[in-house]
């Protein structure tokens, strides 16, 4: 009996012994890289999509030269139940990394972000190019989701369409970001910037929301100088308040199919919702997305008389208070040389 008891306990040594070693062989691999030493690391971008399982990861990972033994890897992670843990993205992976430095990454998810720039005055079929230009989504999923009834309202946004509320800035995104992410991140981004006190000039003003945006989109897309955003702005206040028609030529392309680039008469007495030509007021919506300073501009023009404006090919205008004075300046700096 004795001896019995002796053996189990021998064995039960050699089995601690033996766990011992493996815990301590894992842990040595936990922290230890491929290429500890490398002038060159063999370094990659690593994506994991929906439906990869651990074992295929592992497997790619090891083919990639990111880690040696994925038998170990995958203990590694079993054992601290991480291997269920893992989330998709694109990931920057480099085999000077230890093997828990990367299965850190994959769990926390710390994928490689992309830049995506918006303009000022930028439309959201633009925005949408901008996006499929970047890969970061279908130009024609991003526009369905700018017009999407259930986005919109989840949104809280009163209007059919998101144009003029997809505030334009530097964003960045993973590649597996989903369109409505995209374009709910900008609509956030533009109640950031239109401040309580903003909506209080607004209703002082007698504008809603919707109108500001209107009124900036049209002033984002007249303006060629900053400075001149404040006046251009008086022009179309003054215009509103004396119910002249606006007369603007960017409202008109907006509402042109397929416009290509020529404005002609016929445009201009072409009728629809968007020509400010022969409707009075303004349009029924933004004609592009406006930046801080357009909007700033519409809520708080300058105070002047002027009623007109026409540009003088160099980026800035000149601005007439009626309409002789005005018809001089077009003979001046739009039928001469």
């Amino acid at each position: 009996m004795l001896k019995i008891l002796k053996a189990l306990i021998a064995t039960a040594c050699i089995g601690l012994a033996v766990v011992f070693l493996l815990l301590s062989d894992l842990k040595y691999y936990t922290r230890t890289p491929v290429d500890s030493k490398s002038a060159n690391p063999n370094a990659s971008v690593f994506t994991i999509v929906p439906g990869d399982s651990f074992r295929s990861i592992t497997r790619r990972l090891t083919d990639s030269g990111i880690i040696h033994s994925p038998f170990k890897f995958r203990l590694m992670a079993r054992l601290n139940k991480q291997d269920k843990r893992i989330k998709t993205g694109e990931y920057r992976l480099s085999s000077t990394q230890s093997p828990g430095e990367i299965l850190a990454k994959l769990i926390d998810g710390k994928v490689i972000l992309h830049r995506l720039t918006v303009p000022e005055g930028y439309n959201i079929e633009q925005i949408a190019q901008l996006a499929a230009t970047a890969g970061l989504a279908n130009a024609d999923d991003l526009l369905a989701a700018a017009n999407d009834p259930q986005l919109i309202a989840a949104l809280k946004i009163d209007a059919p369409s998101l144009e003029g509320y997809l505030f334009p800035d530097t964003y960045h995104f993973p590649r597996t970001v989903e369109p409505a992410t995209i374009i709910g991140t900008m609509v956030r981004e533009l109640k950031t910037i239109f401040t309580p006190a903003w909506e209080a000039a607004a209703r002082q003003a007698g504008f809603t929301i919707h109108q500001v945006l209107t009124l900036a989109s049209i002033i984002e897309k007249e303006t060629g100088d900053p400075g001149e955003r404040a006046l251009i702005s008086s022009v179309f206040h003054n215009r509103l308040k004396k119910r002249m028609r606006l007369e603007s030529d960017p409202t008109v392309i907006y509402g042109i199919s397929d416009f290509d680039g020529n404005l002609t008469r016929k445009h201009l007495h072409t009728h629809g919702p968007y020509n400010t030509y022969l409707n009075t007021g303004l349009p029924p919506g933004p004609i592009a997305n406006p930046g801080a300073e357009a909007i700033k501009a519409a809520l708080f023009p300058e105070k002047t008389d002027y009623l007109f404006f026409v540009s003088k090919k160099d980026g800035t205008h000149h601005f007439s208070t009626h309409f002789a004075a005005h018809n001089r300046a077009v003979k001046k700096y739009q039928l001469t040389r």
